[in-house]
């Protein structure tokens, strides 16, 4: 079996099932907000982090709750949290006091309702409800993470392409401590 291409097949499907209107709404979100926040939990985590990092080459203060340096979330501010389930009960506090301080919500997830959603101000939902069945020879959650991943790069993309960013203007910003 080859499940590189198995892998690639499934991204390229979940990709195409994915609304265009997602990614206006979501920059227009991201540009319309003061602070973001990216959160999200488990391999859904190592893709918010990704994200974060590539909204700071593109200039945007970004913070990630969590971390001892997390500033409070206040009105203006943006949270978006990445969960494939969209239920996930770590994170629903996390929703809950972003809207109680007057945040807007963004969940990306593979379902459009959700606990999450339900408090969101938007959903970005990668795919569409027949995107993730079971699929032999893709582990729990490829699926749904890696697609997730290449969807935002997508974002990332066309921000740089609207905002007429530059590699070297990006990579001034890049972190120069490693």
């Amino acid at each position: 079996m080859d499940t590189q291409k198995l892998i690639t097949d499934k991204i390229a499907t979940v990709l195409a099932a994915t609304s265009k209107d997602h990614a206006v709404n979501l920059k227009q979100l991201i540009e319309e907000s003061g602070r973001i926040f990216v959160g999200g939990a488990g391999r859904s985590l190592l893709v918010a982090r990704f994200f974060a990092m590539r909204l700071v080459h593109c200039g945007y203060q970004v913070n990630m709750p969590g971390e001892i340096v997390t500033p409070a979330i206040v009105p203006g501010d943006l949270l978006i949290v990445i969960s494939g389930s969209g239920g996930t009960k770590t994170l629903l506090p996390m929703l809950e006091t972003a809207k109680a301080k007057g945040a807007k919500i963004i969940v990306i997830s593979m379902k459009a309702s959700s606990a999450m959603s339900d408090l969101a101000d938007y959903t970005v939902q990668v795919g569409n409800d027949n995107s993730f069945p079971l699929t032999k020879g893709l582990p729990m959650g490829t699926a749904f993470e890696l697609s997730t991943l290449v969807y935002l790069e997508a974002v990332i993309g066309e921000i740089v392409f609207d905002k007429d960013l530059t590699e070297e203007g990006m990579r001034a910003i890049h972190a120069n401590l490693e």
